[in-house]
């Protein structure tokens, strides 16, 4: 008998309200992600964070997201919410990604931008430091923001491509599209954002429901 693959584990990422942190807590979500940018239409301040991360324990793995953050900043990050993973999304280095693992004694995510497939020869250097690696549209050169920009980068570039297991796939991703993004990656993890909102940082409960129904149906 051929065992059927494990269920497609989904990230919610850029919520900002009780309302639709419990949405995507009810629709089965894995993760749920916490941002904490200021320049982000999705960044929440460290208090709300903690409160939103509260309420998601032991139901979903929380996840602080910062970019590029300093150590003080960290440690006030992990303080607050006590994030079960911490998601660097920006230029941080291989040795960065380790100090901050090292420093915090929690699991980290190093989101890597890809375009070509040429972007994807620093992900050995970051697979061998990070817990989990998260493959994003890479931001155009002009974007305010490293991700959560709605973009998608072609899928097509990942096939036969040696990823550490647990990638996660991220970056234009809806309800409509996320069953031929797992079938043609093969990947069993994706994280959203823009996907499932109606302007930049408003979260849509219905959206978070049909898209982690989608993805669970993908594989």
């Amino acid at each position: 008998m051929v065992s059927s693959p494990p269920p497609t584990r989904v990230k919610i990422c850029g919520l900002s309200t009780e309302a639709t942190l419990t949405a995507a807590l009810e629709a089965g979500a894995d993760w749920i992600g916490l941002v904490h940018f200021p320049r982000s239409p999705r960044h929440v301040a460290l208090a709300e964070a903690a409160a939103l991360s509260a309420l998601a324990r032991g139901r979903a793995e929380r996840v602080v997201l910062l970019v590029d953050p300093d150590d003080a900043l960290v440690a006030a990050s992990v303080e607050a919410v006590d994030p079960d993973l911490v998601q660097l999304h920006g230029r941080e280095s291989p040795e960065r990604v380790a100090a901050i693992r090292a420093r915090t004694g929690r699991p980290v995510m190093k989101a890597l931008g890809i375009a070509t497939s040429a972007d994807l020869a620093a992900l050995p250097a970051y697979a061998a430091i990070a817990d989990r690696i998260l493959l994003d549209a890479k931001a155009p050169p002009d974007a305010a923001l490293p991700g959560g920009n709605g973009l998608r980068f072609d899928w097509e570039i990942l096939r036969g491509a040696a990823l550490p297991p647990g990638t996660m796939l991220s970056g234009g991703l809806d309800a409509t599209n996320v069953a031929d993004a797992l079938a043609r990656t093969g990947l069993g993890a994706v994280d959203v954002s823009s996907g499932v909102e109606t302007a930049p940082g408003v979260k849509d409960p219905a959206k978070i429901a049909a898209f982690v129904a989608a993805a669970r149906g993908g594989r």
